[in-house]
Order: C-alpha cells, then structure tokens, then sequence
C-alpha cells in the first residue's frame, strides 16, 4: 500500500514540479535542443516561439499530474491523466534516438550515456510508474462502476 501511494504521488510531484518549471525561460531553451531534432515534434518550431511551445508541454504535464493526484475521487480522470503521461514519457524517450550527443564520448559512445542520455533515461522508470497508474486507475473504475447501482 505504502508503495502505491509513493509511487503514484510520487509521479505526480515530479510531473507537476517539471510541468511547473516548462514556464520558465531556461526551460524553453532547454527543450528546443531535444524538440528540434525529432521527426515527430520538430514541425512545431515553425509554428510556435520556444516559449509557447514549452507552456504547451507544461500545461499539458500540470493537466497530468492533476488528473493523475485524482484518483481517490475520480478514478476515471486519474485514468486518463496517466495515459497523458505515458505519451509524454514515450515522446521523451523518443528523444534519445534523435537527439545528438546521448552517447558519451569520452567514454568510448554507447553504451556510456552523456548527462542529456542519462536525464532521458530515466523517463523509462517514469513510463512503468505511469502504465501501472493506468492500470491500478482502470481497475478501479470499473469497481466502482460495478459497484454502482446506476450501473445495474
């Protein structure tokens, strides 16, 4: 149980408090050099400044963990924030097959990461926290729907 909790506010404090700062200037920055090299995101350069793209992305992270810290009330909605984050976290992870400079060079290049790899790496372990969310967040849902007399 303790785990659960951990594990799925956990993943809320980290999505929201990355959400919070993509309103930063230095953020936006930052997000461009992953943005701008991948065959999926890199058309949105055309169409909104930095910074408006990086608010985009935050909003979208602060919906998540929102939707996400639900679950207790709304299981439905915690259902679709962790489906939100596990596109998130499947773009992020994207990056580190087109973003340059994963490898570390002074290091002999794959399978050694540079920071940039590492920092996206760890997105893996934040993908298996948001599909368990999901599912712990589905079965819940369908309890309480089966549990209901409006159900019946």
């Amino acid at each position: 149980m303790a785990g659960a909790v951990v594990l799925r506010y956990g993943l809320v404090v980290v999505i929201a408090w990355i959400g919070a700062l993509k309103f930063t200037a230095s953020e936006a920055a930052r997000i461009q050099q992953y943005v701008s090299h991948s065959p999926f995101l890199s058309w949105t350069s055309g169409v909104l400044d930095p910074g408006a793209l990086s608010a985009v992305f935050g909003t979208i992270e602060l919906a998540a963990a929102l939707l996400i810290a639900l679950r207790p009330l709304l299981p439905r909605s915690s259902a679709v924030g962790s489906l939100l984050a596990v596109g998130l976290f499947l773009t992020t992870l994207s990056f580190l097959f087109t973003t340059p400079g994963i490898g570390d060079p002074a290091a002999g290049g794959l399978p050694a990461l540079s920071p940039t790899g590492q920092f996206l790496l760890k997105d893996l372990v934040l993908l298996g926290a948001s599909l368990w969310t999901l599912g712990e967040s589905q079965t819940a849902a369908a309890r309480r729907g089966s549990a209901s007399p409006a159900a019946a």
